[in-house]
């Protein structure tokens, strides 16, 4: 049984798999919302930068006939940057429920669409030494890719959920400024994985391994 398995582990393509509608449904989500969540944090450190702000906030004012100070003006444009944060909480709240999610999607996801299948697999295939070799070391690294990505949304979303409760919890300030401090350096992890992640797809999409994107999308 075990030799069976192996041999169609490795008849075709290790990155060519099969994909539960579950699973499909939250990779896409996932996507959205992550997009979501990276978005509003460009446009708050662009567009909606508080600092950046006070003079157009002024000019604008003073065009009606109204003066104020930096300090006032200041405290008109960080009212934009407060609703935008809002808004990227209620994602982060929507991330933290997608990787509940995952985790219960895993238990009734069938037994080779397994993370711990597929990580086995990857393992047997690493172990081979044939004409395939480079493609299975890429194939286990990709599995290692994942892995982390889970970590690193695992952080934020805990990370985040303490920026997010932290003062009902009665947390310090010294630990809501690390909670920031872990939040904000993680996010930069995020954003080397998700482009990682598309050039990966598009290399591979570009060359024999092809279908990738579709059987996200019809699990085929």
């Amino acid at each position: 049984m075990a030799h069976e398995n192996i041999s169609q582990v490795i008849e075709s393509s290790p990155f060519i798999q099969k994909h539960s509608a579950l699973l499909r449904i939250w990779h896409w989500v996932t996507f959205l919302i992550l997009s979501g969540s990276m978005i509003t944090v460009l446009i708050i450190s662009t567009m909606l930068n508080p600092r950046a702000n006070i003079a157009l906030v002024q000019n604008q004012l003073k065009g009606k006939g109204v003066a104020v100070s930096e300090e006032q003006a200041f405290a008109v444009s960080h009212e934009y940057e407060d609703k935008m944060w809002e808004v990227h909480k209620l994602l982060g709240f929507g991330l933290a429920f997608l990787l509940a999610s995952r985790l219960l999607i895993e238990l009734v996801q069938p037994r080779e669409e397994k993370i711990r299948s597929r990580i086995k697999n990857a393992i047997i295939l690493f172990k081979l030494n044939d004409k395939n070799k480079v493609e299975y070391r890429h194939y286990v690294y990709v599995k290692r890719m994942y892995l982390l990505f889970y970590l690193i949304l695992l952080l934020m979303a805990l990370t985040g959920l303490g920026l997010a409760f932290g003062r009902e919890l009665g947390f310090p300030r010294q630990i809501h400024n690390l909670l920031k401090t872990v939040h904000s350096l993680f996010q930069y992890f995020m954003y080397a994985f998700v482009f990682l992640h598309l050039c990966g797809v598009i290399i591979a999409e570009n060359s024999k391994i092809k279908g990738i994107v579709s059987g996200m999308i019809n699990g085929n």
